[in-house]
């Protein structure tokens, strides 16, 4: 019998699907609601993923954009610079 090893690859991990929180608490993404924003923002000031965010494609796209909006409005920093 031979081993067809280089012909297998390796399993990925299945990641274990979050309820999405906006959902959850039915309510959307606001500019206003920094605490909520800053939740899905990294110490860095980097939005983070979908997949690391647990919210669904929908809340995402309108995170994103809200996030951008207060930004602008410098309500949230760019950037977090290193003390």
């Amino acid at each position: 019998m031979k081993d067809n090893k280089k012909n297998t690859r390796p399993k990925r991990r299945q990641e274990t699907k979050a309820d999405c929180f906006f959902c959850k608490e039915g309510k959307n993404p606001s500019f206003l609601e920094e605490n909520d924003l800053l939740r899905f923002v990294t110490e860095r000031g980097k939005i983070q993923a979908r997949s690391r965010s647990g919210l669904c494609s929908k809340h995402q796209r309108k995170l994103t954009r809200e996030v951008k909006r207060a930004r602008y409005l410098a309500l949230l920093p760019y950037i977090v610079r290193p003390g």
